[in-house]
């Protein structure tokens, strides 16, 4: 059964798009700590990102730098956190959240709630940057 993501990838589920490759996709989490938290993932469905191919792998950090660096353009913040946890989608992923502290990648807070709008706006300066 295809994961939430693959249904992004495949176009059957809208997401706001940050960047894209022919292997890898970043998009907003609709769910985000901050804004701007950002989920990079590869096109190719695997479930665990120690499973991923160690070339892929590779590429894989390699765009969620490119990621990360345009993020950091953008959002005010001290730093763009990175945490893979792996458990909530059964498809690998990389959590980019813009941070001040350590606190602000706390999983277990509240999420925000923003517009349609001002997360399309968020998403389309982190692409024009990218």
């Amino acid at each position: 059964m295809p994961s939430i993501f693959t249904k992004i990838v495949n176009g059957e589920i809208h997401c706001y798009k940050v960047a894209e490759n022919d292997e890898f996709l970043a998009f907003l989490d609709i769910f985000p700590l901050a804004e701007g938290h950002t989920l990079v993932i590869p096109k190719r469905e695997t479930d665990y990102i120690f499973d991923i191919e160690s070339d892929e792998y590779a590429r894989l950090w390699q765009f969620a730098q490119k990621v990360a660096k345009a993020q950091k353009k953008v959002i005010t913040c001290e730093r763009i956190g990175v945490a893979v946890i792996g458990l909530e989608v059964p498809h690998a992923h990389i959590h980019l959240i813009p941070i001040n502290g350590v606190q602000d990648i706390n999983f277990s807070k509240p999420k925000l709630s923003l517009a349609k709008e001002e997360m399309q706006e968020i998403a389309n300066s982190i692409a024009e940057v990218f």
